[in-house]
């Protein structure tokens, strides 16, 4: 039965027509492969592949063929990286690093002060609130002084011979008038050298210049 069916397929129109399209395929892929070995023979880096392609027609027409033949593309060769132009560095953290040196601070001396003229009277203070001979408001914790001839803003060295203890006061104002007296302290430049409760000491003056 198997056999029978095979026998009668293989006669009929459409069975023969698509054995001679097989046949006419194999023809045409076996020459064109057979024409590409004869023209690519020489490379064999780029290989080609041949497919053949077989169209059956309907029953009563003429067979037809078609075969395509593929190329397949060279290879290329994968980039290379470049060669490191990178040159190496130098090892700087191995070497040994000294501390910086410490900055010496020069310290300024300021020249001791030129004493001009220099004596002995007796000093008094005040600490009434008032204006004074050069036109400032009178300050009694300011370190100031009254002198009867002594240009405004002379320094002078006030020492009290009793304890060894001196004061620097600005000449600011006029005084005192009273015999034997030749300084008015103020109360905070009278404190520096005596007790307050002193109110008259005898001291030695040196005018700065």
């Amino acid at each position: 039965m198997g056999k029978h069916s095979r026998s009668r397929i293989f006669r009929s129109p459409a069975g023969l027509a698509a054995t001679a399209a097989v046949g006419a395929a194999l023809a045409v892929g076996g020459t064109v492969g057979g024409i590409h070995l004869a023209a690519g023979g020489t490379d064999s880096a780029s290989p080609t592949v041949a497919t053949a392609v077989a169209t059956v027609e309907p029953a009563g027409a003429t067979p037809t063929a078609t075969a395509t033949a593929t190329a397949t593309p060279s290879a290329t060769a994968a980039p290379t990286s470049p060669a490191a132009t990178r040159s190496p560095q130098h090892a700087s953290r191995g070497i040994a690093r000294k501390p910086s040196p410490t900055p010496t601070v020069k310290k300024t001396v300021k020249p001791s002060p030129k004493v001009v003229s220099s004596g002995s009277c007796g000093a008094s203070f005040y600490d009434e609130g008032q204006m004074t001979a050069n036109g400032e408001t009178f300050d009694p914790d300011a370190l100031t002084a009254a002198h009867k001839t002594l240009p405004f803003n002379t320094r002078v060295r006030v020492t009290n011979p009793a304890n060894g203890k001196s004061v620097v006061v600005r000449i600011n104002d006029r005084g005192p008038y009273v015999d034997g007296r030749c300084l008015d302290l103020s109360r905070a430049a009278f404190q520096a050298i005596a007790p307050l409760s002193q109110g008259e000491a005898t001291v030695r003056y040196e005018v700065l210049g």
